[in-house]
C-alpha cells in the first residue's frame, strides 16, 4: 500500500492534519526589522532549524507600531491560526497576551525587556553588555565618550533602549559624562550623525555604537573624513555581526541563531504538552576586544 501510494505521489495532507489534531502547525513570527537584517535573519534560521524538521511553516509579521501589535492580536484569536507566538526585541501588552492564553498558544520573547507573561524567554543582558563596553575604554584612559544610538522612545519599547541604561550606569560609576546622540529620524546614511560627532567640541575619544550595523558605516565616514581609528578614536559596536571580525570591530558578541533554536525546542515541547524545566534564560554578554579602540592620544594632555 505504502509502494502504490508514493508511486502516484500521494501524501497525508497537512490541512487533514490540522483538521484532526487543532493545529495549524504554523508558528507567527513578530518581526519589528525586516528579516533580511542580520538579527533577524538568524532568528529565523535558528527557529526554521527545529521547527522545519517537525512540519511546522513559520509566518513572518510585519509589526511597525502599537497599532499593528495590537490588530495582530485582535485578529489571531479569530483566526486561531498559530501554534505559538513569537516576539523578538520588543514587548507586548499583558492584556494581548491574555488573548493567546485562552486560545492556549504559547508566546515567546528573544530579547524583549521583559520575561513577564511569557512561556518562554531567550535573551543577552543587554544593560551589562554596554556595561562591561565602558569599562574596556575607561580602563583605556577614555573619559570622553559618546553612545549612538536609535530612538530609544520607540512606542514597541525595543530592548536595545535598556542599552542606554547600561552605557548610564557605567559612566556615573567611572564619574564620566554619559552623552547620548540619538540618531535623527530619516538619517539612514548616518550622514547628521557623523556631522554632528565631528563638530563636538572638544571632540569625543570613543564613540560607543548601538549595534554593529551604526558603528561600521561610522567607521567608514571617520575614516573617509581622514580620522585614524584607533588612533585619533576609537569606536565599538554590539552584535558580532557581519563583517565586525574582518573589519576588527570591538563589540559585545550576541547569538541570536543559538537563542532562535533554544525557543523553538522549548516551544516545541509545550505545543505537545511537554514540561519545560528551564523556560527562562538569560545568555552572558560576551565583550570581543579587537583593533577599534585603544588609548587615546590626548590622555597625558
Amino acid at each position: 500500500m505504502l509502494q502504490a501510494a508514493s508511486e502516484l505521489n500521494f501524501s497525508i495532507s497537512r490541512s487533514s492534519m490540522a483538521l484532526k489534531s487543532g493545529q495549524s502547525f504554523r508558528i507567527a513570527l513578530l518581526l519589528s526589522t525586516p528579516v533580511t537584517t542580520w538579527f533577524g535573519g538568524n532568528i529565523f534560521e535558528g527557529l526554521d532549524m527545529v521547527f522545519h524538521p517537525a512540519g511546522y511553516d513559520i509566518s513572518i509579521y510585519p509589526i511597525n507600531n502599537v497599532k499593528s501589535r495590537a490588530d495582530f492580536f485582535d485578529v489571531l484569536p479569530a483566526r486561531r491560526n498559530a501554534d505559538a507566538v513569537i516576539v523578538p526585541s520588543f514587548n507586548v501588552d499583558s492584556r494581548e497576551v491574555a488573548r493567546l492564553k485562552t486560545m492556549n498558544v504559547p508566546i515567546a520573547g528573544i530579547n524583549t525587556v521583559s520575561n513577564e507573561n511569557m512561556s518562554v524567554w531567550a535573551a543577552i543582558d543587554d544593560a551589562h553588555g554596554l556595561r562591561l563596553i565602558v569599562r574596556h575604554l575607561v580602563s583605556l584612559r577614555h573619559r570622553r565618550i559618546t553612545y549612538v544610538c536609535r530612538d530609544p522612545q520607540s512606542l514597541l519599547t525595543l530592548s536595545a533602549a535598556q542599552r542606554i541604561r547600561g552605557f548610564k550606569e557605567a559612566c556615573a560609576q567611572a564619574h564620566i559624562k554619559d552623552d547620548v546622540l540619538v540618531i535623527p529620524d530619516g538619517d539612514d546614511s548616518l550622514q547628521s550623525t557623523f556631522n554632528t560627532l565631528i563638530n563636538m567640541q572638544p571632540m569625543s575619544t570613543a564613540i560607543c555604537c548601538q549595534e554593529d550595523g551604526i558603528a561600521i558605516p561610522l567607521m567608514c565616514r571617520l575614516r573617509e573624513f581622514g580620522l585614524k581609528i584607533p588612533g585619533d578614536i576609537s569606536i565599538t559596536g554590539f552584535d558580532d555581526g557581519t563583517y565586525s571580525q574582518e573589519l576588527g570591530l570591538t563589540t559585545i558578541r550576541q547569538q541570536p541563531r543559538l537563542m532562535g533554536h533554544d525557543v523553538a525546542e522549548k516551544l516545541l515541547d509545550l505545543i505537545n504538552h511537554k514540561t519545560i524545566s528551564e523556560p527562562y534564560r538569560t545568555y552572558p554578554a560576551e565583550l570581543i576586544i579587537r583593533s577599534t579602540t585603544a588609548t587615546p592620544r590626548d590622555v597625558d594632555e
